[in-house]
């Protein structure tokens, strides 16, 4: 049996989250004591506790979420002896691919954090507060093809593109407000649901670009090094195990698309996984990977029993 860990993207974190594992076992403890060092604030209080709306921020959810991550992974090594190596790939939505390139020993864990913050705040000052957005698109007719149709019919009045094709009925568009709006009554046009999103910025579309500039400079002075499972990049959909080209996707996605529906097939045709495990924070990428792989297995990996029992069934 194939397997590739899935990590969690912005949108999965919860209060509360990750307080069982820590409860249960030492090295998630340390994780989140780790975290907390590398950034100077008590971020593992805020994950516990809240205010919801504080840990909401983006430069706060980032590392929170992928803290949790790395409390499952160092957890399911040091507790159960299953180390990422036991994956043939590893993959992450948006900015899972960090937390997917700590799990695979690419970037320290310190190092991970710290840049998660930073990418959080770049993003937010990137476009002043409501002057983006971004909207998801549902339904059974939903698709790149409908969503960059919708994206179109908006951008007369501003930037709008496809900032996230996540399975078939629910790709999401992005971009300045007003072209959002458009794309929106295009959209319902055209058959699909559209929700706004509660989001603070307009994420993964060309009004990011001072967001990269920011991850370009920052990433340029991060030790990065071969991961020891092959990642498999939201931007372009193919694995790779390259620093360099690591160094350079990770800059792209912050304005580029993450391809995570034809990742996840990828994965599957490809690259021949038969089982996905989800670490972290809920249990949004388990659902995703059963409805565009419903042939395969998808476990969420975020409590003690989950852990445990993934652990027997290797």
């Amino acid at each position: 049996m194939s397997l590739a860990f899935l990590f969690p993207g912005q949108g999965s974190q919860a209060v509360g989250m990750g307080q069982d594992l820590a409860a249960a076992f030492a090295p998630a403890r340390e994780v989140l004591e780790e975290v907390n060092e590398a950034l100077g604030q008590n971020l593992s209080r805020l994950m516990k506790e809240g205010p919801e709306d504080q840990l909401t921020l983006t430069e706060n959810a980032q590392p929170a979420l992928m803290a949790v991550s790395m409390a499952v992974m160092r957890t399911l090594e040091r507790e159960f002896g299953i180390g990422v190596r036991k994956a043939a790939f590893v993959a992450g939505h948006s900015l899972g691919e960090y937390s997917a390139l700590a799990a695979a020993g690419a970037i320290g864990l310190a190092d991970t954090a710290r840049l998660l913050k930073l990418r959080g705040q770049a993003m937010q000052r990137a476009v002043p507060l409501g002057a983006g957005a971004m909207a998801s698109l549902i339904g059974p007719k939903t698709d790149v093809a409908l969503a960059e149709a919708a994206a179109a019919a908006g951008a007369a009045l501003g930037v709008c593109v496809v900032a996230n094709d996540n399975n078939q009925g629910n790709v999401v568009i992005s971009g300045a407000k007003a072209a959002v709006d458009a794309a929106i009554e295009k959209a319902k046009a055209l058959g699909a649901r559209a929700i706004p999103l509660n989001v603070s910025a307009p994420f993964h579309c060309p009004l990011m670009q001072p967001a990269a500039d920011e991850m370009a400079a920052a990433l340029a002075e991060a030790a990065i090094a071969a991961p020891r499972a092959p990642l498999v990049a939201n931007v372009t959909a193919r694995p790779t195990n390259d620093p360099e080209e690591i160094r350079r996707l990770l800059v792209q996605q912050v304005t580029g698309r993450v391809r995570w529906r034809e990742s996840m097939l990828w994965l599957v045709e490809d690259g021949g996984v038969t089982r996905f495990a989800e670490a972290g924070a809920g249990k949004v990428l388990s659902g995703m990977a059963k409805r565009i792989a419903p042939d395969a297995e998808a476990t969420p990996l975020n409590a003690p029993a989950d852990l445990e029992a993934f652990a027997k069934s290797l």
